[in-house]
């Protein structure tokens, strides 16, 4: 009984759309004969069905012509909102007709994107009178940023209009320093030490006095260790990037510290530093690569030594907090400029070239850190002040640490 009704209702809904169309279209044909009139033609002469067919022709044809339209446009601005350049584009009086997602925050304007916008204004400006212009902001933040702001005139059937390109080109321009780092850096720390080598076993050919003789064998046991160092840097950040050696085991921090510290003792009394050492005592364990923990530490330290001056102190320390582990390291050496603190963990960059020529290094050490720290899920950071020292924190996640049970008491 039901499906009878539906089909009934079906029925009578098919023939009440058919019964509108023939309505509309009988009103329309009507309404074309009356215009025919108006217009002083003969109705009678004018097929009124014919030009009614070829109107609604055109109307179908100008529907599809819009949606493909649409469909153009639509397609047009999802490709433009795949890109990460910010894209603007406006009319003769300035305003806004066109844009991607990724311009919404210099429209906004707001802090940093202000001074874009500004730039961006100006630029435009110039294009809308015809001209191409091209500027690189650098935005020191934080983060520090590089933009680039393109500007070209538009001429869009006869009407004034022009585009805007932003690009942030902050990692390009990083990895260019690195580039440039790694090469000057890199061809310093071997050409120098095998141009030595090559140069001590020349003299060392012709020498006869043994005393000499050693003195020159034992320089070139120095820059053999250095040349050595480097390769070994280079080969060590490769493991821990690729970080497929790591090995995890529960280590005492009191162990990783005393660990650390007893690497670089030497060269601490070498350099005249005195190396301070607190939480050996610490029992708590912590889950980790125990090569990579103490490879970060020894780097954090060895810097430290490279940049204090003889008399001086270091800390060495470990903080168990509730919500993490924090491993520093305090010196009271030249300390690290504003500008510079930004970059000090990328590779092959160094903060005083000219110091480094005389303590050697690859520029490697801070970033071997701040992988490991990546590696364990941790972070470093670092305060300074120029002329008063640096403190470098390795801070670590609480949950990879294990504190041992209490010994049982004896009965």
């Amino acid at each position: 009984m039901i499906a009878d009704l539906v089909s009934l209702l079906s029925v009578l809904l098919a023939v009440a759309v058919v019964i509108a169309a023939l309505v509309t279209r009988r009103r329309l044909r009507s309404r074309l004969t009356l215009g025919v009139e108006r217009l002083g033609l003969d109705p009678a002469g004018a097929d009124a069905d014919a030009l009614l067919s070829v109107i609604e022709k055109a109307v179908r044809d100008r529907t599809l012509d819009d949606q493909r339209d649409r469909s153009t446009i639509g397609r047009l601005q999802e490709a433009l909102d795949t890109l990460t350049a910010a894209v603007l584009v406006v009319d003769a009086s300035g305003a806004i007709v066109e844009h991607n997602i990724a311009a919404g925050g210099f429209i906004e304007a707001r802090h940093t994107d202000a001074l874009v916008g500004a730039a961006v204004n100006e630029l435009l400006a110039e294009a809308l009178a015809g001209r191409s212009a091209e500027r690189t902001l650098e935005l020191f933040g934080p983060p520090r940023r590089s933009v680039v702001i393109t500007t070209r005139p538009l001429g869009v059937e006869g009407a004034r209009c022009a585009v805007a390109i932003i690009e942030d080109v902050t990692e390009r321009r990083r990895l260019e320093a690195v580039r440039t780092d790694f090469v000057a850096n890199i061809s310093h720390e071997l050409k120098t030490p095998i141009g030595a080598i090559s140069l001590l076993a020349e003299t060392l050919q012709s020498e006869d006095d043994p005393e000499v003789a050693a003195r020159l064998a034992g320089r070139i046991q120095t820059e053999s260790y250095r040349v050595g160092r480097t390769i070994e840097d280079l080969l060590e950040l490769s493991r821990i990037e690729i970080d497929e050696s790591r090995v995890e085991e529960a280590v005492p921090l009191g162990a990783l510290v005393r660990e650390a510290c007893e690497r670089l003792g030497p060269a601490a009394e070498q350099a005249g530093v005195t190396l301070n050492c607190c939480g050996a005592e610490i029992v708590a364990a912590i889950h980790c690569d125990r090569r990579q923990l103490v490879s970060a530490l020894t780097n954090l330290i060895d810097n430290a030594i490279k940049y204090s001056d003889a008399g001086a102190a270091i800390e060495v320390a470990v903080v168990l907090d509730p919500d993490e582990v924090v491993l520093s390291v305090t010196d009271h050496g030249i300390g690290i400029p504003a500008r510079d603190l930004d970059r000090v963990f990328e590779r092959f960059y160094r903060v005083d070239q000219d110091r480094s020529r005389t303590t050697g290094g690859t520029g490697l050490g801070l970033a071997i850190v701040r992988h490991v720290a990546a590696n364990h899920s941790g972070t470093v950071e670092v305060d300074s002040r120029l002329g008063e020292g640096s403190v470098f924190r390795l801070r670590l996640p609480i949950s990879i640490v294990a504190i041992p049970d209490p010994q049982p008491k004896e009965d």
